[in-house]
């Protein structure tokens, strides 16, 4: 899920760009990169739409379904209303939005009208149909993965009527072999360790990138109960160094995905600034002090706001986006050193990295063109 970068300077915006100069005063390399982080991540402000409440699985533990969200809302199929309401969200600043359900690749049409009117998009889908390439080349495509291996179709393979489906990883590698515009979002759980570094391989193999996310079983008591937190987490890391071109991340949000704390604080809704800014429940939650996201909304299918980029069950979320936001929000907490200062700089760059419309995306990604050609 993309939300804007929104670097808010606190505790004052004059102390802390003093100190951001003292930091990076012998290091131009350093201040070269932290302009340029800042200077795209200004220009990136971001909404989420909820653009249909369909959808052709039913996953164990979605938050979607399992808070019967898709009844919370009749969902807008006219394409004229939806236009309307792209271009007001357009004026009014935003410039990337994140479209989600339901399954959005039962819509094309809908993503279609936001294709039109943004710069910048993001489709989050289940992969079990591709989102078409021809008209959408310039979005971010993001791929939902549970758990590895087969623990993938136990979570992920049940029809709405409660009939099994299999094979939906090598389905959804099919529908996006060697294609520019996919990133996996896997959310990883500890039935899955093993899982992990084959199924990190053969998205590499497949010419796609990965995200690490984290599996928050909504169905239980506690959805970020672990066990075995620390070989879950060493095991992240082992992997992304070993596939550094592939995985998307960076140890310290590995460890903060994973314990829900950093070195300043506790991840939860006085915290977290992925809350919906025009939601009348947050008024005493923007005046805490702790930053949120510029200007950020999500919308749901009938365009009214939603509480949150999620489900609002804020003690069992772990939200994959929300998390990176809420360290990049902090700056401030990174500038006791020159070394955490790059920490932060590096998480910035990592985190655009997951989008083909950023300046981040690695180049050397096999074009579609190419992806056909081998099919010849």
């Amino acid at each position: 899920m993309t939300r804007t970068l929104d670097v808010e300077l606190r505790p004052s915006r004059h102390r802390v760009l003093e100190r951001v100069k003292e930091l990076t005063r012998s290091d131009q390399e350093l201040q070269d990169r932290l302009e340029a982080v800042k200077e795209f991540s200004a220009s990136v402000r971001s909404a989420e739409v909820f653009i249909t409440n369909a959808c052709n699985l039913r996953c164990k533990g979605c938050w979607f379904f399992e808070h019967d969200m898709d009844k919370a809302a009749e969902e807008v199929r006219d394409l004229d209303t939806l236009r309307t309401f792209a271009q007001q969200l357009h004026a009014g600043g935003t410039t990337n939005v994140l479209l989600i359900g339901g399954e959005p690749a039962l819509v094309p049409d809908r993503i279609s009208v936001f294709v039109e009117t943004f710069p910048y998009v993001s489709v989050v889908t289940n992969g079990t149909r591709p989102v078409p390439y021809d008209g959408f080349e310039n979005i971010q495509v993001l791929v939902s993965l549970w758990g590895g291996g087969p623990i993938d179709d136990a979570l992920r393979g049940h029809r709405p009527n409660g009939q099994p489906i299999t094979g939906l990883f090598d389905l959804g590698l099919g529908a996006y072999r060697n294609d520019p515009r996919v990133t996996w979002v896997y959310t990883v759980s500890e039935p899955g360790l093993s899982h992990l570094e084959p199924t990190v391989r053969a998205i590499q193999d497949n010419g796609n990138q990965v995200v690490f996310g984290f599996y928050s079983d909504y169905g239980s008591d506690d959805p970020t109960a672990l066990q075995e937190g620390d070989r879950l987490l060493a095991e992240m890391t082992r992997v992304w160094e070993t596939y550094p071109d592939t995985v998307i991340g960076h140890p310290y949000y590995f460890n903060a995905l994973i314990r829900g704390r950093t070195h300043w604080g506790t991840f939860g809704y006085d915290t977290c600034p992925s809350v919906s800014v025009d939601h009348e429940a947050h008024t005493d939650r923007l005046k805490n002090g702790n930053p949120v996201l510029r200007g950020f909304n999500t919308y749901r299918a009938d365009h009214t706001v939603q509480f949150c980029c999620t489900s609002g069950n804020c003690s069992g979320c772990r939200d994959s986006q929300a998390m990176w936001s809420w360290m990049l929000v902090n700056m401030h907490h990174f500038l006791d050193s020159t070394e955490q200062l790059r920490t932060w700089v590096e998480m910035a760059e990592s985190f655009y990295r997951q989008y083909y419309w950023s300046p981040y995306r690695p180049s050397g990604h096999r074009t579609q063109e190419t992806s056909d050609a081998d099919g010849e």
